[in-house]
């Protein structure tokens, strides 16, 4: 019988070699000649997949995730667990329901926690938010705690300063704006006005004649219902700015009932991980929606990994800073029911309980789970001085050494190959960033079946985090070490000087950038991957 065993051991190994387990030979991509710098004009089909295209072929820096899906014909992959830690996903978008993580061990409405796990009826994932929408910037939370004569306190009493003066001074553009939008829409009675219809207006009304020449310049880039929703959304911003995250009044946790100090006190939230507005999961349904929407269906944009993912989601970040307490206990939570790799698209530059952050951090890569998270969108050098800057989560306790080796943190690049190949809002770092991704005008899902495109380094990370899941796909025995080192290894060097914070007066090399000076490149990753996991 024993012999018996080895031997259909030995041949099911054989079957399964002869089975989608060959060796990939292919020669990594490779910038060989220089690339002539160029400004991109994009199909439409290509803006809505750029980030799949390929720096060679296509001559766009895209992630080469078409040719990387070419090289694993034939071969089977594993579904991957990928937690998304964000603001609630959409779960019924039709794009998105194909690839919502079920707990299985859990009876769906029976109020009963079947699993034991502590959560009740976390079907899809948990809602550590509740029904809270608005939260204040962490930077207000510390001053509401009073004046301790710390050095945290004075820095946040001058941040605020400047941040509430910006914004009353941004609301009050939109209003002068919009003002005179609704006059002038009224003088030439109609709504889409045009730059001709601009310039042929006679106005009386010193508003107007104010506001008409920044309008024509704005109107000669975009049309009338693209320039009414940027406007619209920067209202919104503004006033939301006002009204929740600086109003040192507002206290957004409130709903929620529990104690944000006292990570003991678990028992809160809910199982409604879409929220309780669906338009606020906007965010992160376009991240999950870059991890995993439907590949080649004729909707939408396309998934990096959509075809071996489940995307669990995690709802810790409200329309505000995110508490720490929430994103410790979302990571383990996460962690804890079977992700293998965990998406953070969120950040900020104040934490007063970053060890519970850390904690989480270091459990996860006890537990084999690769973290991925954005840079941030200020723009700035976050290792200035050859120092760090304070901005979390991060995995070094800012510090130069890193607590573990299962985070990855990603700034973002636009398609132009050239100065304004890193994103104006990216921000970068010798030691504090690891790697680039695209990040600038990606498309892909949004609440309510419906598709936009919005860009940050918060779309840079879950394109990397979707290479992360196809790779443990396909090869679910490399470590979470392993798969951040064959990402930030595999990636395509870049030498040629860009941009820093769009000004073309402020140049740097690329390759200084980061750690590697390396675009992700999901066809790279593949190879080694193939490669190590045969070693």
């Amino acid at each position: 019988m024993k012999f018996r065993s080895i031997y259909l051991s030995v041949a099911l190994a054989l079957a399964l070699a002869s089975c989608g387990t060959a060796k990939i030979t292919a020669e990594p991509i490779a910038i060989k000649t220089p690339i002539v710098a160029k400004k991109a004009a994009l199909t439409e089909s290509q803006e809505k997949r750029w980030s799949h295209l390929d720096i060679v072929k296509d001559s766009i820096p895209g992630m080469s995730v078409d040719r990387a899906y070419e090289l694993l014909k034939g071969k089977k992959g594993t579904k991957v667990i990928v937690g998304v830690v964000d603001s609630g996903v959409d779960i019924a978008h039709p794009d998105l329901k194909p690839v919502v993580w079920v707990n299985t061990k859990e009876i769906a409405g029976n109020g009963i926690d079947d699993d034991k796990n502590g959560f009740i009826d976390d079907v899809n994932g948990w809602n550590f938010l509740g029904n809270a929408e608005h939260e204040n910037l962490e930077l207000v939370r510390v001053l509401k705690k009073g004046d301790d004569g710390s050095e945290t306190y004075k820095r946040a009493k001058a941040e605020y300063d400047k941040e509430i003066k910006e914004a009353q001074a941004g609301k009050q553009q939109m209003d002068f704006i919009m003002k005179a939008d609704q006059k002038i829409r009224a003088e030439l009675k109609k709504e889409n006005y045009t730059v001709e219809d601009l310039k042929g207006l006679k106005s009386a009304d010193q508003l107007v004649n104010a506001v008409k020449p920044q309008l024509i310049q704005i109107l000669s880039t975009m049309d009338k219902a693209e320039f009414d929703k940027e406007i619209k959304e920067g209202k919104d911003h503004y006033d939301n700015q006002i009204e929740y995250n600086l109003n040192l009044k507002f206290d957004g946790r409130k709903i929620v009932g529990d104690n944000p100090n006292d990570i003991n006190d678990k028992k809160y939230g809910n199982n409604n991980v879409t929220g309780p507005v669906a338009d606020g999961a906007k965010h992160g349904t376009h991240v999950a929606g870059i991890i995993a929407q439907t590949r080649n269906n004729n909707l939408g944009g396309d998934g990096v990994a959509s075809n071996n993912v489940e995307i669990m989601a995690v709802r810790a970040v409200p329309d505000g800073d995110e508490y720490d307490k929430d994103i410790a206990l979302g990571i383990r939570y996460a962690v804890d029911n079977g992700a293998k790799v965990i998406n953070g698209s969120f950040g900020k530059y104040f934490s007063t309980h970053s060890d519970w952050v850390y904690d989480a951090i270091k459990y996860a890569a006890d537990k084999d789970v690769l973290i991925v998270c954005a840079a941030g969108n200020e723009g700035m050098d976050l290792n200035e001085g050859g120092g760090i800057k304070e901005r979390y989560p991060n995995d070094n306790r800012l510090s130069q050494k890193e607590i573990a080796d299962n985070f990855l943190t990603v700034g973002a690049i636009s398609y132009n190959y050239g100065p304004g190949l890193l994103a104006d809002f990216s921000n970068y770092g010798k030691t504090d960033v690891d790697v680039f991704a695209p990040g600038v005008r990606i498309y892909a899902t949004t609440p309510e079946n419906t598709y936009e495109f919005l860009q940050g380094t918060s779309m840079a990370s879950p394109n990397v985090a979707g290479v992360a899941a196809l790779i443990r796909a396909y090869y679910p025995k490399l470590t979470a070490s392993q798969v951040k080192h064959i990402i930030m290894d595999s990636g395509i060097p870049v030498s040629i000087d860009v941009n820093l914070g769009g000004d073309p007066d402020d140049k740097r090399s690329f390759s200084e950038l980061s750690r590697t000076g390396k675009i992700v490149n999901a066809y790279n990753a593949i190879i080694l991957a193939d490669k190590m996991s045969r070693k």
